[in-house]
């Protein structure tokens, strides 16, 4: 049986379409705006890795077009009242970046590499979900009465914000661990003869042994209480889409990461390869959150799906601690965990009991708080 959205939830989802012209200045501007101040700050607010490879006369006809976009749709929003006060506020925000260089900003090269945010990466990353998959979930929702701007997306987009804007902090603690503590597990012979495999074996080689991985990884947060405590934060989501998997608490998502960087590491895997796994499961991980009521029967025991995975995050006793596979199902199987009905999908989403309070603030904290778990 599926669940049946709140009247709160049909309310928001007419105010979004009120709001629409208002909401979609507003948001691009806000990304013109970020983009601008990477042009600005290109040290301090953009990715290295990233900006080595920006084709820079692209970039800034979207920026420029963006700029554009954003007032226009910000004077209808006025004019036709469609969300007029985000409108004007997307409309000032286009003003603000036009007069602060727009596109054209020019850029000192070579940009010194230095301790950054990765504003560039938030900009570039949230623009490209929301044109994939809010257009995607509007045509093939699960729910179609779920709003785009349902309960707790403002929780879920903070931890959007933070764990993009935190990359560097992210990438260091997640491969620091493998480098300096299991360095003496790197055999040379062995780690040659995987970087020289064909990319397309890596790259499913990878994802075995890092689902491997992340299924211990996976398993234990929900079996050790004090790892709960952090865990649940991602499991209080009540209602699932695109967004939802941005809810990790900061220690899960290094301790996932690191733990599961080792043996990638310690194999030798190219760098070409790991760079497609990592688009790899960053596409999945928002795929199988996703509001789509898309089921290919065929795909069900050989990767991950939207329907395996929210059973996971149902609010069930029967679904408790099943499908922790990130990649491949059968993982699940094989050590007796595998929850898959033959039909429908969960009633309710989000912790069955002692559920981390509303609120990214006061989600950090909670963990470490005495009346976590």
């Amino acid at each position: 049986m599926d669940v049946d959205c709140s009247f709160a939830d049909r309310e928001r989802k007419a105010l979004g379409r009120r709001w629409v012209l208002g909401i979609v200045s507003l948001f691009l501007a806000t990304l013109a705006a970020f983009a601008v101040l990477c042009l600005h700050f290109p040290h301090v607010l953009t990715t290295p890795e990233l900006r080595a490879v920006y084709p820079m006369r692209l970039v800034r006809a979207l920026i420029a077009g963006g700029i554009v976009a954003a007032a226009a749709l910000g004077a209808l929003a006025v004019a036709f009242r469609r969300g007029r006060r985000l409108g004007a506020l997307g409309l000032a925000l286009a003003f603000a970046a036009q007069l602060a260089g727009g596109a054209w900003v020019e850029v000192e090269t070579p940009v010194a590499r230095s301790n950054h945010l990765g504003l560039d990466w938030l900009a570039l990353d949230l623009l490209l979900l929301v044109a994939i998959f809010v257009p995607i979930e509007r045509a093939f929702a699960r729910l179609p009465e779920q709003p785009v701007f349902r309960r707790g997306w403002r929780t879920d987009l903070a931890y959007f914000f933070t764990s993009h804007l935190l990359v560097q902090l992210v990438a260091l603690a997640t491969v620091t661990p493998a480098l300096v503590l299991f360095r003496w597990a790197a055999w040379p012979a062995l780690q040659d003869a995987v970087a020289g495999q064909p990319l397309l074996l890596q790259l499913v080689e990878a994802a075995l042994v890092a689902d491997l991985t992340q299924y211990a990884v996976h398993r234990t947060f929900h079996a050790v209480p004090w790892l709960w405590r952090f865990h649940a934060i991602h499991h209080s989501s009540e209602a699932l889409d695109w967004l939802a998997g941005s809810r990790l608490h900061l220690l899960d998502v290094i301790a996932t990461r690191a733990l599961g960087f080792v043996p990638l590491f310690v194999l030798g895997f190219a760098p070409a390869a790991l760079a497609a796994y990592l688009v790899w499961v960053a596409a999945q991980a928002t795929w199988i959150h996703a509001n789509l009521r898309w089921r290919a029967r065929w795909l069900d025991p050989l990767v991950v799906t939207p329907r395996f995975h929210h059973w996971h995050h149902a609010a069930d006793p029967a679904a408790r601690d099943k499908n922790f596979a990130v990649h491949f199902p059968w993982i699940d199987r094989l050590f007796g965990t595998h929850f898959l009905p033959a039909e429908g999908w969960p009633a309710r989403y989000g912790v069955l009991e002692d559920a981390p309070p509303p609120g990214f603030t006061a989600q950090l904290v909670w963990p470490f708080s005495r009346r976590a778990g």
